[in-house]
């Protein structure tokens, strides 16, 4: 039952490599949860202060945690489910058990990328980060972030505006939002992939599990893609892991000077492959994974808007022409469109300015975007994309 499978994963000061091995000798949580302290001092590797947490069986917080699961919509995995990945469960200390929302593509029959990069990222490195996974989803891969600030983001922007498949994996309950900014990102994130969490509903995202979850996205991938990182990097360390794991490991050249590449070019110099366009990347995986990938993929879209002091291009291309009147359009998207402008807005203002409801507005906004008539920008802003002829 799950309730056993939480009720383990909550024992505070048992260790994953403890709980794995309680498994391995018991075969169960239940069984885990029903033996004496004489059975489970035979455990290879458990230590008395473990065997003494497990006297607790206290079932009430593993209930509260379900009945809480249930509330938000949040599924389980556990590490004897048929759909818990094999790619993951091959690692050396996979998690027992897995919070998600969302649905779990099936991560062991194409090659999964995980995009790691600073939070502190520069123009340059969000370009990349947004372009390359975009190519990357394009050709058939999932890419896997953290959704941290910086490269995470914009590579699950980048992917997502492919129409690709994202899986966010959190340092925190998956019904918690870090950063506050991204609520959006992984309202998307679980429409077009999963969210997954080791760590239950209403767990604060704390600085210690960040490292720890970086097995997660380096254990689901078949390699990790550092976009962007100085010498001291938490992307580093998701690189690290990922060759311990036998993953590959690529990274984005930068400027030599500049401390936000130092971690990539460290990178290269000792081996990493060099990832300048997404099929780089890609043509290693097409004999693992025949007919899935796709080596001519679409230009990702302009995804950024001209930072300030930028200088403009000398001249800029003439919006395509729209006649309201022919395009079959709906009063919503009419409104949407008369409503924006050449300068990137939010969604909260086009709600405030249009007065229509957010469920509405967001429907309108997809449709448009389909049809190319806006174009989304980061940060879940949209720009007009045609010139209105009335």
């Amino acid at each position: 039952m799950l309730k056993y499978w939480v009720w383990l994963s909550q024992r505070e000061g048992v260790g994953n490599q403890t709980r794995l091995a309680l498994l391995e000798h018991f075969a169960t949580p239940e069984d885990v949860y029903y033996a004496d302290e004489g059975e489970i001092l035979l455990t290879e590797g458990i230590t008395r202060r473990e065997a003494e947490a497990l006297k607790d069986k206290n079932l009430s917080g593993a209930d509260k945690i379900l009945a809480d699961c249930e509330r938000l919509g949040l599924q389980l995995l556990t590490l004897h489910d048929a759909a818990y990945p094999v790619r993951l469960r091959s690692i050396y200390d996979p998690p027992c058990l897995l919070y998600t929302r969302g649905r779990l593509p099936a991560v062991d029959e194409l090659p999964a990328i995980a995009v790691v990069g600073t939070r502190k990222a520069s123009p340059y490195g969000i370009r990349c980060a947004e372009d390359l996974a975009f190519g990357l989803a394009d050709g058939g891969a999932i890419v896997v972030t953290g959704l941290a600030r910086g490269i995470d983001s914009a590579a699950a922007q980048g992917a997502l505006r492919a129409g690709g498949i994202v899986v966010g994996v959190l340092g925190g309950g998956a019904d918690v939002i870090y950063p506050r900014e991204n609520g959006w990102l992984y309202d998307d994130v679980a429409a077009a992939g999963c969210l997954i969490s080791e760590y239950p509903p209403g767990t604060e995202p704390l600085p210690g599990h960040f490292p720890i979850r970086n097995r997660i996205m380096s254990g689901l991938s078949v390699a990790a893609l550092v976009v962007e990182a100085p010498a001291r990097s938490g992307a580093l360390i998701t690189a690290g892991m990922a060759l311990d794991q036998g993953r590959d490991v690529f990274a984005v050249p930068g400027p030599i000077y500049a401390e936000n590449s130092k971690g990539c070019n460290r990178l290269i110099r000792d081996g990493a492959g060099v990832a300048a366009e997404p099929w780089d990347i890609l043509r290693d995986y097409v004999a693992q994974f025949p007919g899935k990938l796709r080596g001519q993929t679409r230009s990702a879209p302009e995804l950024m808007e001209r930072q300030p002091g930028q200088a403009a291009e000398a001249a800029q291309p003439a919006l395509p022409s729209l006649s309201l009147k022919d395009a079959g359009l709906t009063d919503d998207q009419i409104l949407l469109l008369r409503t924006l402008t050449d300068r990137p807005m939010p969604v909260d203002d086009l709600i405030e300015l249009t007065e229509l409801p957010a469920r509405r507005v967001l429907s309108a906004l997809t449709m448009l975007e389909i049809d190319q008539y806006v174009t989304q920008c980061s940060g879940k802003r949209y720009v007009r994309a045609v010139t209105l002829i009335k």
